[in-house]
């Protein structure tokens, strides 16, 4: 029995390796067909500026990208890459999320706001631009401060996830 098992599963890894290998599929799903990518560094147009943000949001939109794609990274006026990610930093803001005793803030809310022009340039159609927007709550009784470095690490998680699941994944 065991003779059975090994050709089968020497076919299904050769079968996974072909979809990775051939540039069409990878194991996270997403549909890549070209080879390359240029990053632009995200602009900062919030009203709010933290200089660290764009800088630390586009290193999480490469990583995320380069990582789960195969994907290299194309820099300077070479030849056209297969796709361009550019962007802007919309909003950095704080709004209450939640009061206690009608009256004091309880909980904040930091919300990050991006907009991504993203050009597939083997397959216009499939270029877009859009807004993303994700927030993170953190108590009221800390300082926006102490916990930024931390919020700013969850979102951008979130963000570079629904970015690259619009770019390569079509959710």
């Amino acid at each position: 029995m065991t003779g059975m098992k090994l050709p089968a599963l020497i076919a299904v890894l050769t079968f996974f390796l072909a979809l990775t290998s051939c540039g069409v599929y990878s194991l996270s799903g997403a549909s890549v067909e070209g080879k390359t990518i240029r990053f632009s560094m995200l602009d900062n147009k919030a009203r709010n500026v933290v200089p660290t943000l764009a800088p630390a949001l586009t290193e999480k939109l490469r990583s995320r990208i380069l990582s789960q794609t195969g994907l290299t990274s194309q820099n300077g006026p070479a030849a056209e890459p297969d796709y361009e990610l550019s962007g802007s930093i919309m909003a950095y803001e704080v709004t209450v999320s939640a009061v206690q005793n009608t009256q004091q803030a309880s909980q904040n809310r930091l919300t990050i706001t991006v907009h991504i022009s993203f050009k597939n340039n083997i397959s216009p159609k499939a270029s877009f631009e859009q807004d993303f927007s994700r927030f993170a709550d953190f108590p009221a009784s800390q300082s926006l401060q102490s916990v930024q470095s931390g919020l700013m690490d969850q979102i951008g998680d979130q963000l570079a996830d629904d970015i690259f699941n619009k770019a390569f994944v079509n959710w």
